[in-house]
């Protein structure tokens, strides 16, 4: 049977909701975005089954369908544990899709489906292993070896923003023991990412906290507070990416989410990682994404068309 020609990859956000349709050569042939209804599990699958069936109309295809969900999935039930869009939360959205469209429908989260893309002629493109880092509004990942993604039992491998933070580090730089969404406490998540800067500035400063945008631009005017944060964050950011590296020894990090953007990550977190990691370990390469925010529906449709060409060993 001759291999599919098309896929669709539907990247999910808080916001908006993209679907592209993906040759075998990995090109986007088709683009369409919508709003993302947040708050209402039936309003939302029906905008999603209209992106589809609006795709297939156009493009005269019957693809399947990769979706890149924000949130953890329960591998028991299939419900959503957590997420940036309210009405997905302890919901089984997959079975619901693979009625309503009648198709093959695969699923994973947006920090896998960023890892698939940068892995595919991207920042990591055939590197043996990478690891997709993402610190934006929280803190994921996506773990690719030989080109594939690798989920894990329970379908988190890379979640590294809900391990602990280290008891030291809280300890050395007086630190509370913040909250995490996903209901336990002092989350890495909580520490590191775009939210968790804020709430640095915020615990050394006394105030309501900053955006990484306005640190940056104290720093770079001198102010010594700003440059302070930015030492915690690195050293904490440091500290986490020499544990990623004694885990999972990925050939490559690619950085993604918005404080990917900040130059001094690329220049100082290797050394930061070092600091923490046994003398004559290596740090990988660390490398800004070529795709950004627009890989996530690009690495969905590589996930269904993985899904549609399962591995076979060799005799």
């Amino acid at each position: 049977m001759p291999a599919p020609d098309i896929f669709y990859g539907i990247d999910i956000g808080g916001t908006k909701m993209e679907l592209v349709a993906c040759d075998a050569a990995l090109q986007v042939r088709y683009r369409q975005r919508v709003p993302t209804p947040t708050h209402d599990f039936d309003v939302f699958v029906n905008a999603l089954c209209g992106m589809v069936r609006q795709a297939d109309e156009e493009l005269g295809e019957r693809a399947a369908l990769g979706l890149g969900v924000p949130g953890i999935i329960d591998a028991a039930t299939g419900a959503h544990l957590s997420a940036n869009v309210p009405c997905l939360t302890g919901r089984q959205l997959l079975p619901v899709l693979r009625r309503r469209l009648e198709r093959d429908v695969t699923l994973g989260n947006d920090c896998q489906c960023f890892a698939l893309s940068e892995a595919h002629g991207g920042a990591a493109h055939a590197a043996a292993s990478m690891f997709g880092l993402i610190i934006g509004t929280g803190a994921g990942a996506g773990f690719v070896a030989d080109g594939r993604l690798v989920r894990g039992r329970n379908g988190v491998a890379g979640e590294w923003g809900h391990w602990p933070i280290a008891p030291s580090l809280l300890k050395q730089y007086q630190l509370p023991i913040l909250p995490c969404a996903c209901g336990r406490q002092a989350c890495l998540e909580c520490y590191v990412s775009g939210s968790g800067l804020r709430k640095l500035h915020a615990h050394l400063s006394g105030t309501a906290g900053m955006s990484a945008e306005e640190l940056a631009t104290l720093r770079d005017s001198g102010d010594t507070l700003a440059s302070a944060v930015f030492a915690v964050h690195l050293d904490l950011l440091g500290a986490a990416l020499a544990q990623i590296v004694l885990a999972y020894d990925p050939h490559v990090v690619v950085l993604g989410g918005g404080l990917s953007q900040l130059p001094h990550l690329y220049r100082a977190l290797p050394a930061a990682a070092a600091a923490h990691l046994i003398p004559g370990m290596s740090v990988p390469p660390i490398l800004p994404p070529w795709f950004g925010d627009a890989g996530g529906a690009r690495g969905a449709a590589l996930l269904a068309a993985q899904a549609a060409q399962p591995i076979t060993e060799e005799a």
